[in-house]
């Protein structure tokens, strides 16, 4: 079932190319990376400093909510997970933070993030995307909560892995 939110679902600007080039879509994914054992994949962003999160990406102009997880965990980790990933179906709604307001058009606000989830039965390898990630580290969906840095990211972890 989807989170309750604001509206009716995602909020797009325009459809003329110049706002689609100009800014940055207001959609994204968040993608749970984890073993059979209930360890969770988290990342550590270079920017802002010390921020633990899963695979997170926004969605290009024209681009599927699948596509873009396919993509953004290829670019992040070097998986393909083609066949692997699950949509939750499950969405939710959040402010967009200051740092990052000048991405999106004037007037929007709100990003709206879809939820996927991919399972391996052991730790994959990762390959690292260095330009936008320090390390990453396994943890158990307990630690994996208690380090993210998105409430979202949290709710994801408890929702669809829980205390594992």
């Amino acid at each position: 079932m989807p989170a309750p939110d604001d509206g009716d679902g995602p909020v797009v600007v325009g459809d003329d190319a110049a706002a689609q080039t100009r800014y940055k879509r207001p959609e994204s994914v968040l993608v749970l990376i984890y073993t059979r054992a209930g360890e969770v994949l988290l990342l550590q962003r270079r920017q802002p400093a010390g921020y633990w999160q899963s695979v997170t990406g926004s969605l290009l102009w024209g681009e599927t909510a699948a596509a873009a997880a396919v993509r953004e965990v290829r670019e992040e980790t070097g998986l393909d997970v083609r066949e692997r990933l699950v949509d939750c179906g499950y969405h939710n709604r959040f402010a967009i933070v200051a740092p990052w307001r000048a991405r999106y058009a004037p007037d929007q606000t709100t990003n709206y993030e879809y939820v996927f989830r991919v399972e391996y039965t052991t730790r994959p390898v990762i390959r690292l995307n260095l330009s936008e990630h320090t390390r990453h580290a396994w943890w158990s969906a307990r630690e994996a909560r208690a380090r993210v840095s998105s409430p979202t990211n949290r709710e994801a972890i408890e929702r669809f892995l829980g205390d594992e």
